[in-house]
């Protein structure tokens, strides 16, 4: 089986709300990279990547793409090291794609996707066993309430948590004295046994401010906080003033970067991405460092359609150390969906069937390869463009 063809897609779902942090005020979600594989045995390998201009590391260590640049980068670059080559050679695949453009990660990773579905489609089985096999078959859910006014995350956290949901995430980073009492209002509306969790997004100017911002969210039990700073050193700092768990998101993207929060104990936990190290194939050296380094992790992404959050839920399903609850959709095509909140972020998607979901987790998607089917049909009805 030899890779022929490619077809990439610009899709934009409906959301259900605005969803927006701190370091992403004006770009919708839901505006995404598809990738289409073909082989010459007339298989197909879907790959997303929801690539954001303003999302990248400190001190421009790693930038924003967006779909089009992505676009531009697999066609171009990367797809050419593909053509004519097996999907299940997806290490080669990776050292080929590298030496042909550095960085692009994002880029990397939805054609990364599309060779794993390939692949497992191939082989008969799901990418959780290419990937070491499964250790969970669902991911327990953290309901993402983006910036929006107090009384709406209020009102939005106490129907996820009706719905089944135990762990809330709230995006902050942009007004402490207002994180703060959003913080106090959610403990005191939800009660005691949810568990609260805490984004910044970088978005604090000094290591003194997040310190002092996280001692008083301490008050009301958050169980920790991501990215209060952006750089390393800076986080080392509100670790060493501060009693709550730091994440690292924004400083957390390859095997280096894992090794470098250990040696300055900026982070006990780090969000680990399929997109963020180029694909599954990095992200899962990603998670074998960082194990051994003793962290743990949840499963982050940018709200993916269908496509992305299969990818992101097999990724979590073979990562041992990936036990905190994470930000994973329950993505739904508009026939099932019926004014549901929790984890819900797209009134639509191009998956042909709903995933499943129970008690406050999303199920692992079963089957080969990526195990989903793509919808056509809503493929065409949301791509802006197409490259055909």
């Amino acid at each position: 089986m030899e890779i022929t063809g490619l077809q990439c897609y610009y899709v934009k779902l409906p959301p259900r709300r605005t969803h927006n942090w701190a370091s992403k005020m004006d770009t919708p979600i839901g505006s995404h990279l598809v990738v289409r594989l073909e082989t010459d045995e007339g298989a197909v390998g879907w790959g997303e990547t929801p690539a954001i201009a303003t999302w990248g590391g400190p001190h421009m260590e790693y930038y924003g793409e967006t779909a089009k640049t992505a676009r531009h980068i697999v066609t171009d670059y990367l797809f050419p090291q593909l053509e004519g080559e097996s999907p299940l050679d997806i290490g080669p695949l990776h050292h080929a794609m590298d030496k042909a453009v550095k960085g692009h990660p994002y880029a990397k990773a939805a054609l990364d996707i599309a060779l794993h579905d390939l692949a497992g489609k191939e082989l008969g089985v799901p990418v959780s066993k290419l990937l070491g096999g499964q250790h969970r078959n669902r991911m327990p859910i953290a309901h993402s309430l983006g910036i929006m006014e107090t009384d709406k995350a209020v009102s939005e956290a106490e129907e996820a948590v009706e719905e089944g949901v135990e762990t809330i995430k709230v995006k902050a980073g942009l007004d402490p004295e207002r994180d703060v009492d959003l913080i106090r209002r959610l403990r005191e509306a939800l009660g005691p046994d949810v568990t609260i969790r805490v984004d910044a997004n970088e978005g604090y100017d000094l290591p003194s401010e997040a310190a002092r911002v996280i001692k008083e969210m301490n008050e009301y039990d958050i169980a920790y906080m991501e990215q209060p700073v952006s750089d390393v050193e800076d986080m080392a700092q509100v670790a060493r003033d501060v009693s709550v768990p730091l994440m690292a998101d924004e400083g957390a993207w390859t095997r280096q970067n894992i090794l470098s929060l250990r040696e300055h104990r900026a982070a006990e936990l780090f969000a680990l991405y399929v997109t963020k190290p180029g694909g599954l194939y990095r992200a899962r050296q990603v998670g074998v460092v960082a194990e051994a380094a003793g962290m743990q992790c949840d499963i982050g992404g940018s709200i993916e359609m269908g496509i992305g959050n299969a990818a992101n839920l097999h990724l979590g399903a073979a990562v041992p150390i990936a036990e905190l609850a994470s930000v994973t959709p329950v993505n739904r095509p508009a026939e099932a969906y019926d004014d549901q909140i929790a984890s819900v972020y797209y009134e639509d998607d191009i998956v042909a069937d709903p995933f499943g979901y129970e008690d406050g987790a999303v199920l692992v998607p079963e089957g080969p390869g990526l195990g989903i089917e793509v919808d056509e049909e809503k493929l065409a009805e949301y791509s802006i463009e197409a490259d055909a």
